[in-house]
């Protein structure tokens, strides 16, 4: 993999074909497909048919109408976001074919863009049966929100690549060792990303660090939307500014660790 002179430059062809290898992959095996869907659904039923039942005996959730079906959902694009960033690249550790990627022209952010793409691929296969699965079980449309939901998904696929990058950063330097952390990391942040509650229940002190999240700003977003019908524009642009430190911090760390395990000998030394 090259890393040096011109490892910025970005050739579409390696890229489209590294995506072209991930597609080939996931679409010759149904159990894998059927994963990407199954969780996702299982989720957004559990929660729609918990609202419902509350709702009918709390007047206050019923006007809240689709709020934990929407945070399911958002909460899925970032979850799934980042898990499909991080399974390519084990797919790659699995099959024991990074050192033949290490000796390609190809570079690390090409690698990077590859994984990215494919990130929207596997989560686009999973969210968009579930959405219809929401609109055919509870009437709640999540491609109603329009302009909304582009805000809401930009973001989150932004924290969720920034995630998925530094994920991706520590198993190239520790190995499969590190491998539950792809699977794990972001439960970290779904307490205090308020998911399903905002921000106000939280202690004074937990409330700051709960703001230095940018997935807390599109989830409060979420249910301004839904509980007062007010898109807040204010609350995107700081998840975006963030995510753009976020991201900055997560790509970063990646050439840190990429850099680290290439001197310490590491890149050949992918098992436990």
């Amino acid at each position: 993999m090259s890393h040096g002179t011109g490892e910025w430059e970005i050739s579409g062809r390696r890229v489209a074909a590294l995506v072209e290898r991930y597609w080939y992959l996931l679409r010759s095996s149904w159990p894998r497909l059927l994963d990407l869907v199954y969780w996702p659904a299982v989720q957004m039923l559990m929660w729609g048919f918990l609202q419902t039942y509350v709702s009918q005996t709390d007047g206050t959730l019923a006007r809240a109408g689709g709020t934990f079906i929407g945070a399911v959902l958002l909460w899925d694009i970032l979850f799934r976001g980042q898990l499909g960033f991080s399974v390519s690249f084990l797919e790659e550790m699995w099959s024991r074919n990074l050192a033949n990627l290490m000796m390609s022209p190809l570079r690390p952010i090409e690698f990077v863009i590859a994984l990215m793409i494919m990130s929207i691929v596997r989560l686009s296969i999973g969210l968009v049966p579930v959405t219809l699965l929401a609109i055919a079980f509870f009437g709640f449309n999540l491609w109603g929100l329009g302009l909304a939901l582009a805000a809401f998904f930009v973001n989150l696929m932004l924290t969720s690549w920034a995630v998925g990058i530094f994920v991706s950063g520590v198993l190239l330097r520790n190995g499969l060792g590190a491998e539950n952390l792809a699977w794990t990391i972001m439960f970290l942040m779904l307490p205090l990303a308020c998911v399903y509650y905002p921000v106000s229940v939280l202690p004074p002190w937990l409330q700051t660090i709960a703001w230095m999240l940018p997935p807390t700003y599109v989830f409060e977003g979420m249910r301004a939307l839904m509980i007062d019908h007010v898109f807040r524009a204010d609350l995107m642009l700081w998840a975006l500014g963030l995510n753009v430190v976020v991201f900055s911090a997560g790509t970063i760390g990646f050439l840190a660790l990429l850099d680290s395990a290439r001197r310490q000998g590491s890149l050949l030394q992918t098992g436990e």
